[in-house]
Order: C-alpha cells, then sequence, then structure tokens
C-alpha cells in the first residue's frame, strides 16, 4: 500500500510511533482495523433506522 502525505506529517508520524517502540505499519494496520470497525458500527446503525 501507498500513500502520499506531508513529509512533515511523516516525520511527526514517525517520532511518535518511535516514542511508543511501535513501527509505523503497526499504527496503521491498527488504525484500519478500527476504522473498519466503525464503520461496520455506524452501516448496521443506519440499517436499524
Amino acid at each position: 500500500m501507498h500513500i502520499s502525505i506531508t513529509d512533515d506529517l511523516k516525520k511527526q508520524f514517525h517520532a511518535a510511533c518511535a516514542l511508543r517502540g511501535l513501527k509505523m505499519s503497526q499504527v496503521v494496520v491498527e488504525l484500519i482495523k478500527q476504522w473498519l470497525a466503525s464503520e461496520m458500527h455506524s452501516s448496521s446503525e443506519l440499517k436499524r433506522d
């Protein structure tokens, strides 16, 4: 997967991950999982209405 972000955003993200001893890919995978779970929850709420 390739994404385009500014150099500044990448540096900030890299630094934040490094401070926590995490790889950027680990954090991205977790964020994608959280987003997908949120989307599934949102779409299931819409179906109830």
